[in-house]
């Protein structure tokens, strides 16, 4: 909660927000399984966005989701902590999945959109970096199909789920979207392998902010369809190396932890020689090894850590602190994709 709360109060979101505004805070609620397991939005962050709205004098704040087809989203708002939050707080859940839909038409295609996230003065949207098994990858641009009745959700896969994902965020273009990078599952969307990197993220452009993500988890974001087409709808723009990234509290990063690791986490680490090494590396060369699958015994375990910092080390290094390795990939920290170009 304070991590979001930090975040919001060092961005220019509060000057963006009139008092009487109607916001509309959309997490990512797909299953009904605690966010640990790395599915499922944390609530404490969307607790600390109630908390930074009201300190602005926002008093209509509103919650809406409609998990995936097969689960009730009323489940998940129990399950996952939402209906307490909204309790505490005063504040509205809406179901998507028994909202008005409201019919718009983009070109060929003609979407149908849920009308209670259409007309928010501000939306919000707070969805899980982590991976997905038909579109690679899921975060800022596919929330927002939890945001359209279920009987779109079943058209989506009859007529290709890349195109209307894109076509979609035309339609609904969020004020702002704060990614949760906290434990995400790089595997599948309903978790059960969360890899932690205690990260948060925030921007305005989820198309950069998806193609960043894409990195973080080990893809080429070129190769990710809805997120080329996405661009060339004028949605946004790809991530480069031109991109400005503006870190907080980087003295702050929390370190690995060996306790309570997912099977994937322990899958990899006989690979590594960790020693000190901040979450958000660490969770870039978990998921460079994912995609990898192993490493050659010739090569040795993967050095990774500050312990190495200023040491003369023999074989691969990953992080800006094992720059003393015969090679190393720099970074502090690089990402997945980077790690795994070294790796290849």
């Amino acid at each position: 909660m304070e991590m979001t709360c930090t975040l919001l109060r060092q961005s220019d979101v509060a000057k963006r927000l009139t008092a009487g505004m109607n916001v509309v805070v959309k997490p990512n609620l797909v299953v009904a399984k605690p966010a640990t397991e790395g599915a499922v939005t944390h609530p404490e962050i969307v607790e600390g966005i109630i908390l930074f709205l009201k300190e602005n004098g926002i008093r209509s704040i509103a919650i809406a989701e409609g998990s995936w087809l097969g689960e009730t989203t009323t489940r998940a708002f129990d399950r996952c902590g939402y209906s307490a939050l909204a309790k505490k707080y005063g504040i509205k859940l809406f179901d998507t999945k028994n909202d008005k839909v409201v019919k718009k038409t983009v070109g060929d295609l003609t979407l149908g959109v849920c009308e209670t996230v259409l007309n928010a003065d501000f939306l919000i949207n707070v969805p899980v970096l982590k991976g997905h098994c038909q579109t690679t990858m899921t975060c800022c641009l596919k929330n927002m199909k939890g945001c359209i009745p279920d009987s779109e959700k079943r058209r989506y896969h009859n007529i290709g789920l890349h195109k209307p994902i894109a076509v979609l965020n035309t339609i609904l273009q969020p004020h702002l979207h704060i990614i949760d990078s906290i434990c995400g599952d790089p595997t599948f969307e309903e978790g059960g392998n969360p890899v932690r990197t205690d990260r948060i993220l925030l921007g305005t452009d989820p198309v950069l902010l998806d193609s960043y993500g894409a990195t973080l988890l080990g893809y080429n974001p070129q190769e990710i369809e809805y997120l080329r087409i996405a661009a060339s709808l004028g949605i946004g723009k790809f991530f480069d190396a031109n991109t400005e990234i503006r870190e907080l509290q980087p003295e702050m990063r929390p370190k690995t932890s060996a306790a309570n690791q997912s099977q994937l986490v322990r899958k990899f680490a006989k690979y590594i020689d960790e020693q000190n090494a901040c979450s958000a590396c660490y969770a870039a060369l978990i998921c460079a090894l994912r995609q990898l699958g192993s490493v050659p015994s010739k090569v040795g375990a993967i050095k990774i850590g500050q312990a190495f910092r200023d040491q003369q080390c023999t074989g691969l290094g990953v992080g800006n602190c094992c720059s003393g390795c015969d090679r190393h990939v720099p970074g502090c920290p690089p990402t997945a994709t980077q790690i795994l170009e070294m790796l290849r």
